[in-house]
């Protein structure tokens, strides 16, 4: 889970103009972005969980198709 809340941090960090900074929203995510996306890390990434925040993203990425409806609006909402 902690690998997790790291990859929704970059999510924030890279998301464009700092809108979630004026939004005040915490950025590890809010409770429900986590929960829409701990299924899809652990389901389609628990590989490469240990190898850092990016890969993890970039694996949520590459299994797109494969990802929740949820979590996709997560990663959109970031600008991925």
């Amino acid at each position: 889970m902690r690998k997790f809340l790291l990859v929704l941090s970059v999510l924030s960090a890279s998301a464009s103009t700092g809108a979630l900074a004026q939004q005040n929203q915490p950025r590890s995510g809010t409770d429900a972005e986590q929960k829409a996306c701990t299924r899809d890390v652990q389901k389609l990434c628990r590989a490469v969980m240990d190898q850092g925040d990016l890969v993890v993203l970039s694996c949520l990425k590459e299994n797109r198709p494969k990802i929740s409806k949820a979590c996709n609006d997560v990663l959109v909402s970031h600008g991925q």
